[in-house]
């Protein structure tokens, strides 16, 4: 595996991977996204997986694509690189990632961490779409999940001028989970990490799923969904465990049954 993207498992339950071109401010080549999404496909069969952190460094969570790659190439060849799968790897991933953000997040950058579930930013960072300044747009679901994420005018506003905005700004337009110091960005992933590890998997795994696909569905449709999720749970020992330990005063040990 190449150090450009690198795998860290502080914990069985939980992996880090960490985006590591900090020459070009961890730009996004292909090969980062390739490594990544291989990363990504093995976690499917990764039975004690509990939680992703997907991070940068200190400077840049991903300062956008590499503009360079991106400017040696056609519309044919854009077409075959098929990045689109390279994507859905990350956004798959069957355990809730959380984007640990420090500095910048742009471009494709932002619309990685916008394939997280969870995003956690430093205060320093900074946020956008800035791809109209360089004769493209966003294109991995900058114009479609940022705006399911702020709406439709502050998506508008953030895709049409290119302009960044501070993590104050994104956290008070919802695009940020959690706001936190800069050097507390990583402790504070990790402390949410163990905290998702610890609870019942096929209930954290459900949660995911039914917020995910519920706002594509009809009200009526992703309510009679999230009701088949709940008793789906009703089935499981970990339901049991849970409701005993809480009614016997204890910690519950749960073991993804």
């Amino acid at each position: 595996m190449s150090d450009i993207v690198l795998l860290e498992r502080p914990d069985p339950a939980i992996a880090v991977v960490r985006i590591n071109r900090p020459e070009v401010r961890n730009a996004l080549n292909l090969e980062v996204r390739q490594k990544m999404a291989a990363i990504f496909r093995d976690f499917m069969d990764d039975q004690a997986l509990r939680c992703v952190i997907l991070t940068g460094n200190e400077e840049a969570f991903a300062a956008g694509a590499d503009i360079l790659d991106m400017s040696r190439i056609d519309a044919v060849a854009m077409y075959h690189r098929h990045t689109e799968r390279l994507w859905s790897a990350v956004s798959d991933c069957p355990v809730p990632v959380i984007a640990a953000v420090n500095g910048f997040a742009l471009g494709g950058g932002l619309e990685l961490a916008m394939h997280a579930d969870i995003i956690v930013a430093g205060r320093g960072a900074k946020l956008g779409q800035p791809e109209v300044k360089v004769g493209i747009m966003p294109g991995a679901g900058g114009t479609q999940r940022l705006t399911r994420a702020v709406g439709k005018f502050r998506a508008m506003l953030l895709c049409l001028t290119g302009d960044m905005i501070d993590a104050d700004e994104a956290y008070a337009m919802g695009l940020v989970s959690l706001l936190t110091d800069d050097e507390a960005v990583m402790d504070k992933a990790m402390e949410l990490a163990g905290k998702i590890s610890r609870l019942p998997p096929i209930a954290v795994a459900q949660i995911k799923e039914v917020i995910l696909a519920g706002p594509e569905a009809p009200l009526q449709t992703a309510l009679a969904l999230e009701r088949k999720a709940v008793q789906l749970l009703f089935a499981t020992r970990d339901k049991h465990e849970g409701m005993q330990a809480f009614l016997e005063k204890r910690k519950p040990n749960y073991t993804g049954l």
